[in-house]
């Protein structure tokens, strides 16, 4: 038998201090991947977040799926394995996004999705004859394939299930790597294999989140999911766009399917911004509380975000978007700085417009998470503080308090504890992400990379 690790790269660490705790969700796409494994090999998975990988353990090949904000790490684990000569493969949204980097750290990487062609790379592994780089055809859901949660056993996870109905988004916001890595597809599971999948994670009586990029994306298709997932009695929370509140009748679906909340990217108050966002989808402020009132009455919490270092942002914007979140009694918010990511419009304009501070931000060792890596109307650094002044200040003792007389967020008495929890979760979470570092402080030498012939 062949041993096969699977490793999921931690965003940095830092020696002697733990990782936050709400960043350890199960992660989805290592399960996706463990279910594609052919019986000849035994699997090992290790999360980096929050474990020590053994790195002798005896392994004939590694599997990583690699993020942006994970590169650093995974190029240090990489190193490691290689270093025993063992071979790495890489895939995700970096490796696809940015292969001829990735490439320089892994044997193989794998651009897209894996579904369609990892059976073709481990098949060329067993005969030895493992290509540099793969690319399969885009992913149509057409193998019922289901995660496989066995991996999960023995890790301290946060209870909550993670399940996907599909992939990709009909928006094409300029800050957003969605579209290029789904080359502009959407595409959705069969609901009869949700429904399967569903079954049986109603055993461990969690709360499940389906990790769409957006849940209502295909109205039709949403509507037909919410009805079969009706009779299951579930709680269930997701991602959506705010236009779910010009749908009454899809949103009352959604409410009667079981959905506690949903996370909306709301991202700026300011017009001009959105414009240049590629995102404006309500008049003014009114029309967006008058949304928020509609989806609160249906039952439906929600998880704001916003996004500061927009050309058009002014100082006293921190303060506007604070008072609108508190004052429309958000259940949670998300107060984010502007992140170019490769493979987005807004990374190819600031590149053109020179602002970009550190071209390849996500492997500069004086970055750490939460740093704004580009020039700014603002000064960058004091859109790093305000935005933590404001998370902060959302999750005060005040505001949580004034947020409570929203019935939609504590609907009952066993939720008065889940929102104080969770409220003061976030609010450590702020301090623990200060110059919170990429890759592992602890790491010594250099990264390894791939000499080719």
């Amino acid at each position: 038998m062949m041993k096969l690790t699977l490793i999921h790269p931690a965003i940095g660490k830092i020696p002697g201090e733990k990782y936050l705790r709400a960043w350890q969700m199960e992660p989805l796409p290592v399960a996706m991947i463990a279910a594609l494994i052919p019986d000849d090999f035994t699997i090992s998975f290790w999360d980096d977040r929050m474990e020590d990988i053994p790195w002798d353990e005896p392994a004939d090949l590694v599997l990583m799926s690699v993020e942006t904000c994970t590169a650093k790490r995974a190029y240090q684990i990489a190193t490691e394995y290689r270093r025993r000569n063992v071979p790495v493969i890489m895939g995700g949204f970096h490796a696809t996004l940015c292969p001829e980097e990735v490439m320089e750290y892994a044997d193989t990487i794998v651009v897209g999705e894996a579904e369609t062609i990892l059976d073709e790379v481990l098949e060329d592994f067993r005969k030895g004859s493992l290509k540099n780089r793969y690319e399969g055809p885009d992913c149509q859901f057409d193998r019922e394939i289901m995660p496989d949660r066995s991996i999960y056993a023995g890790k301290n996870y946060l209870k909550i299930s993670l399940l996907e109905s599909g992939r990709g988004c009909r928006f094409r916001c300029e800050f957003c790597s969605i579209h290029n890595f789904f080359r502009g597809k959407h595409h959705f599971r069969p609901v009869d294999t949700i429904i399967q999948e569903v079954l049986e994670l109603k055993k461990l009586k969690r709360l499940l989140f389906f990790v769409d990029d957006n849940i209502v994306a295909d109205q039709e298709y949403a509507s037909e999911l919410f009805k079969a997932l009706i009779p299951h009695k579930l709680k269930w929370v997701g991602q959506a766009d705010i236009t779910i509140a010009k749908n009454p009748e899809l949103l009352k679906l959604m409410s009667r399917s079981g959905c506690q909340g949903v996370l909306i990217g709301f991202e700026n108050l300011r017009p001009e911004n959105l414009k240049e966002m590629k995102k404006g989808l309500f008049r003014d402020i009114e029309e967006l509380g008058q949304a928020i009132r509609t989806i609160h009455r249906n039952g439906l919490r929600i998880y704001g975000t916003f996004l500061f270092g927009y050309d058009h942002d002014k100082p006293e914007d921190f303060d506007l978007v604070l008072k609108f979140c508190i004052r429309n009694k958000l259940f949670m918010v998300g107060f984010n700085h502007l992140t170019p990511f490769p493979g987005t419009q807004l990374y190819e304009r600031l590149k053109k417009e020179k602002k970009l501070l550190y071209p390849e931000w996500w492997l500069e060792d004086s970055y750490t998470y939460g740093q704004i890596p580009f020039q700014s109307t603002i000064p960058y650094d004091t859109i790093e503080e305000e935005c933590r002044r404001i998370r902060y200040r959302f999750y005060g003792f005040r505001s949580m308090l004034f947020r409570m007389t929203n019935r939609t967020n504590i609907n009952s008495w066993l939720m008065f504890p889940m929102y104080l929890t969770i409220n003061t979760m976030l609010r450590k979470d702020t301090l623990q992400r200060k110059k919170f570092p990429l890759g592992d402080l602890a790491f010594r030498g250099q990264l390894l990379k791939v000499k080719r012939s």
